[in-house]
C-alpha cells in the first residue's frame, strides 16, 4: 500500500537523484517513468514495505537510509544490511513470486518514489542497458550481503563488531567519524550478537585507542588495527 504522505507526481527528466539504471533511459522512458511514478516522504521510524505483503511497486530511495530486515518467531528482528541512497528496493519480488520477502524501515528522513511494477517490468525487457544497470544492482547488493555474512558466521564478537564498524565507515558513510543510525541493540542485530556483548567491546575498542566512542557517535582512529581484528576474527 502507497503511503498517505504523497508529496507530488514526480519528473525524473530533472531529478537530482536518479539512479545509474534511469540514467541510461531516453526522454520518452523518464517520461514514462514519471506518468507511472509518485513521491513521498516518510519519517524516521516509518515501515517502507512489509515482509510478506504483495508486491505492487518499486521502491526507489531517493534520499536518507533504512534497514532491510526479517522478522523471526517471537518477533525478534534480523538486520540484513543497511541501504543508502539511490537504491531499488523490492527488486527481488519483481523476478521471483512477488511476494516481499523483507521488510524496510528508514532510519532517517527519507524520500521515496513508487514506480509501478508492470511499467518497470516493460522497461527491463525493452531496454537493454536498463536492465543491465539493474542487473550489476542487484548482483553487486547480493554479492557484499553474502561475503559479508560468509565472514561474519566465522568471526567471534571481536571480529564481528570490527566489521560492522567498517561496514558504517567505508561503505555507508564513507568516512572515519560517523553516527550510528540506530540503537546498540539494533547494531547487535545486525550482526548477531547480543546488545551486551557488542556494547562490550565497543568500550575495549575505545579504551585500547581504536575508537572513540559517545553515545552513538563514533571516530575510527586506528584504522590499521581494526581491520586486523576484522581479518584474524
Amino acid at each position: 500500500m502507497i503511503s498517505d504522505l504523497i508529496i507530488k507526481d514526480t519528473s525524473c527528466h530533472d531529478c537530482k537523484d536518479i539512479s545509474c539504471a534511469a540514467a541510461v533511459l531516453n526522454m520518452k522512458e523518464l517520461g514514462l517513468v514519471s506518468a507511472n511514478s509518485q513521491e513521498s516522504f516518510l519519517m524516521k521510524g516509518d515501515v517502507i514495505l512489509h515482509e510478506g505483503s504483495l508486491t505492487s511497486h518499486i521502491i526507489y530511495l531517493k534520499n536518507g537510509l533504512a534497514k532491510e530486515y526479517i522478522k523471526h518467531s517471537g518477533e525478534k528482528e534480523q538486520i540484513l544490511q543497511i541501504v543508502k541512497k539511490h537504491t531499488y528496493l523490492g527488486l527481488p519480488s519483481l523476478f521471483g513470486d512477488r511476494i516481499n520477502h523483507y521488510s524496510y524501515a528508514a532510519l532517517e528522513d527519507c524520500k521515496i518514489c513508487y514506480i509501478d511494477i508492470n511499467m518497470f517490468n516493460n522497461l527491463i525487457r525493452s531496454n537493454g542497458n536498463f536492465a543491465y544497470e539493474i542487473l550489476v544492482s542487484t548482483s553487486r547488493d547480493n554479492l557484499n550481503n553474502f561475503n559479508r555474512f560468509l565472514r561474519q558466521s566465522q568471526k567471534k564478537v571481536y571480529g564481528r563488531v570490527a566489521d560492522a564498524v567498517l561496514y558504517f565507515s567505508k561503505i555507508i558513510y564513507e568516512t572515519n567519524q560517523f553516527e550510528l543510525p540506530f540503537s546498540r541493540q539494533e547494531f547487535a542485530d545486525l550482526i548477531g550478537v547480543s546488545r551486551e556483548s557488542a556494547t562490550r567491546v565497543l568500550i575495549k575498542f575505545k579504551s585500547e585507542g581504536i575508537i572513540d566512542l559517545k553515545d552513538r557517535s563514533i571516530t575510527v582512529k586506528n584504522l590499521d588495527l581494526l581491520e586486523q581484528i576484522s581479518q584474524k576474527g
